[in-house]
């Protein structure tokens, strides 16, 4: 199953404007992607509520995880999301 590790750069982490972003760029992805918390926690990445749920703070890792076929790019699309400050955007 491919899958993703990146740091969260956002400076108020997943929450609120940086976690509805994300959650957007992964609906308009076309594959299932799972986000799973440095706590191990895991919620379906197109859930907003989901992904406020895990508190995910300023540099914490997250993975980004899928077994849908073409998943790969996907992923990476969502890991450059996440490597940008989506406060500053």
């Amino acid at each position: 199953m491919p899958e993703r590790t990146v740091v969260v750069a956002s400076s108020v982490g997943l929450h609120a404007r940086p976690a509805a972003l994300f959650s957007q760029a992964a609906a308009q992805a076309a594959v299932p992607i799972v986000l799973t918390s440095a706590s191990g926690r895991s919620v379906n990445a197109t859930s907003i509520l989901g992904v406020l749920s895990l508190g995910i703070d300023h540099g914490e890792r997250v993975t980004l995880s899928s077994d849908a076929d073409g998943a790969d790019a996907a992923l990476d699309a969502l890991v450059a999301l996440l490597e940008r400050d989506l406060d500053d955007d």
